[in-house]
């Protein structure tokens, strides 16, 4: 039987981010994926490095505060592994409040709104602007697998866990490639989190499209409503698309794109910015974003199980939480004090939650 110090389930985003931390930390480290790696929620996103988002839950702020102070470290660590540089695509988000909030501060003026964007359509909305980074999750994937792969990582993939049994000071993992024995166990699955109990963690879809923008549409900044966003990648001048996101469905493990959506996404879009209505379509897809029900991720251990710890269930907030997250879990991991409060995302919350 094989033995790792840690082992970690899922390959990716979040557990890649996690073994090279822990990797730098001097850990041996093993991962196991039941597929590919970095094939699912990680690749599917805008990536909006949204930490001051207002529909984000409150408790998250201070770990996603965190993790853009961790950023530049992290794609510089990809960076000196890989070879590859992941750019920052846009540097300025235009964030749409409601008609009613008039507390928020620093409400842009329509002449604001004329000099930033002369083509938006305000409609019933208010705006503010906030200094929110955003980059190409697609880029960032295939960077991160070769800053994985230059490394000792132990990588194993299509290899199913089917048990994980806790010993006094060890984890025995049951895999469909026999079975392997480490110090401590992380469940980065996402919605596939099997070890977690019923419900602990479901999948929400999101459909999303991409455009390429008009010429006369110099979109250099993020604009985003509480039920629609427009996301820009401006680094290649010759032809520049935009992520137009996202539906919030509960479809289960469904990953069918419904044209009915997609002109439903396309007609929000264009309600802000009417150029875009006649933008030609490049690409459709769906993801399945991992979902607690009070929307944190789980971050630590169940009760009686201390070498069995969850590091899963970001829901729309992966790509911004992935530095935090491995940066606070390898903290938990070695015995050391967390870098912020992780109360609110103890796994041990959800036996109140389902009662």
């Amino acid at each position: 039987m094989s033995h790792s110090d840690i082992c970690i389930a899922g390959a990716g985003l979040i557990g890649l981010s996690l073994a090279l931390e822990l990797h730098h930390r001097g850990i041996s480290v093993t991962v196991l994926d039941r597929g590919t790696p970095l094939s699912e929620s990680s690749t599917a996103a805008a990536g909006m490095l949204a930490a001051a988002d207002p529909d984000n839950p409150p408790q998250l702020r201070p770990i996603s505060d965190l993790s853009i102070q961790l950023y530049p470290a992290f794609l510089d660590r990809i960076h000196s592994l890989s070879g590859q540089r992941v750019a920052l695509q846009t540097h300025t988000t235009l964030q749409a409040l409601p008609l009613h909030v008039t507390n928020a501060g620093n409400i842009l003026t329509p002449q604001d709104l004329a000099h930033l964007l002369p083509s938006l359509t305000p409609g019933d909305h208010r705006f503010i602007l906030l200094n929110e980074n955003s980059l190409d999750p697609r880029q960032l994937a295939p960077a991160l697998l070769a800053a994985v792969r230059a490394t000792s990582i132990d990588l194993r993939l299509n290899t199913t866990i089917h048990s994980v049994e806790s010993h006094a000071g060890s984890v025995t993992i049951q895999t469909s490639n026999g079975p392997l024995e480490a110090s401590q166990f992380v469940d980065c699955t996402g919605c596939w989190a099997a070890t977690a109990p019923p419900s602990a963690v479901v999948p929400r879809k999101g459909q999303m499209l991409s455009v390429t923008l008009p010429p006369e549409l110099l979109l250099r900044l993020v604009v985003r409503t509480p039920s629609i966003y427009i996301v820009p990648r401006t680094i290649d001048p010759a032809v520049t698309p935009a992520i137009i996101g996202a539906t919030v469905e509960d479809a289960g493990f469904d990953k069918t794109v419904h044209a009915s959506a997609i002109a439903h996404l396309r007609s929000q879009a264009s309600a802000l910015i009417p150029s875009l209505s006649t933008a030609p379509e490049r690409e459709t897809w769906a993801g399945l974003r991992p979902t607690t029900p009070d929307r944190l991720p789980l971050l630590g251990t169940f009760p009686n199980q201390p070498h069995h710890y969850f590091a899963t269930g970001h829901y729309r907030n992966g790509i911004l939480l992935a530095p935090a997250t491995a940066h606070v879990t390898a903290q938990l991991l070695l015995g050391e004090t967390p870098s912020v409060d992780l109360s609110a995302f103890s796994p041990s919350r959800l036996v109140s939650l389902a009662q």
